[in-house]
């Protein structure tokens, strides 16, 4: 089969596309023939070799595709349109999938849309309820609103809780995506101090949970937004991950929970709690037209290399996919 590896940890050169033994299946997993697979920061980190997430030689973590094998102890069907999480191995021709990672397909989606899903929208839910305890009616901050992540996340606040979102971008045109979606406030991080707005927003109150992707250089801002009780999780470092001259006193005063997270490196058991727990609050809000993935844009997989460098620019709205033909 078709795959793409790594020649040697670097920059979007080292992306080949090389002939691989299939894949085989084990207890509890399923072959799936894939048709789509999401592009993360993450391949992005295991292609420069800055972390152990992954054993795997081949690239990609989440993918879409038709079932054609299923292995003992697994009940899904040969020929059942699944997304969901892999080990590694998603920029394939083949993958393998634990069985119970595995979401159906609805019936209105396409395969990249499908493959657009697994990733963002699990973190998201992660984030804003597992780790978040995002409650009805309580107000969120949301910065990166226009990554993958934030745009499910923006979503998700707005149809499962009926959230007050507030969200930062970089341009007027990722700001009014994150308007189409549901957002109530857009904040341009360039031009406006978000912290002040966020004041503005909330009558100097601050916010109930903050989901953070930029990490060190937001610090101050970020302490300044959240409300007395408030959550503030960290789930990227985008700014930096250094802190200089903290004062632990403002996190003690303002009794703020501080929670940092990665979805990529959790257990099996983990990711498919959390996959049971999404699918049965969410996954009929896309058949019903009230969640949609986002794309940016689908490369073919040999273009591998301009999908990884597109998402290094920062410009995307949403999820940049490779379509594997």
């Amino acid at each position: 089969m078709k795959a793409i590896i790594v020649e040697e940890p670097g920059g979007a050169e080292q992306l080949q596309l090389k002939d691989r033994n299939q894949p085989e299946v084990k207890n509890g997993e399923l072959l799936v023939k894939v048709k789509a697979a999401g592009v993360n920061r993450t391949d992005i980190i295991n292609r420069q070799a800055k972390s152990g997430y992954l054993d795997h030689p081949i690239l990609g973590i989440e993918v879409s595709g038709i079932v054609v094998e299923a292995g003992p102890g697994t009940n899904v069907k040969t020929g059942t349109r699944v997304m969901g999480l892999v080990n590694g191995g998603g920029y394939a021709e083949y993958a393998v999938m634990p069985a119970e990672r595995a979401m159906v397909v609805p019936d209105n989606l396409s395969f990249e849309e499908a493959a657009a899903i697994p990733e963002v929208f699990l973190t998201a839910y992660q984030t804003l309820y597992w780790l978040g305890a995002l409650r009805e009616k309580e107000t969120v901050l949301i910065h990166a609103g226009g990554s993958g992540v934030g745009t499910a996340a923006i979503q998700l606040a707005k149809q499962l809780s009926s959230a007050k979102v507030i969200t930062t971008a970089g341009s007027s045109e990722k700001l009014e995506y994150c308007h189409s979606l549901g957002a109530d406030i857009g904040i341009n991080y360039k031009t406006q101090e978000f912290d002040q707005e966020v004041l503005n927003a909330t009558g100097n109150q601050g916010v109930e949970l903050i989901l953070d992707f930029v990490g060190a250089s937001y610090y101050r801002k970020n302490m300044a937004s959240i409300k007395v009780d408030g959550r503030w999780i960290l789930i990227g470092l985008l700014g930096g991950s250094q802190l200089e001259k903290v004062n632990l006193m403002e996190l003690m005063a303002k009794r703020v929970q501080w929670k940092g997270t990665l979805l990529t490196p959790r257990s099996d058991q983990y990711k498919a709690e959390l996959t049971k727990d999404f699918s049965e609050k969410a996954l009929q809000l896309f058949a019903d037209g009230k969640l949609r993935p986002v794309i940016d844009r689908v490369f073919p997989l040999e273009e591998v290399q301009q999908a990884h460098l597109h998402m290094e620019s920062n410009k995307n709205i949403g999820k940049i996919l490779l379509k594997v033909d």
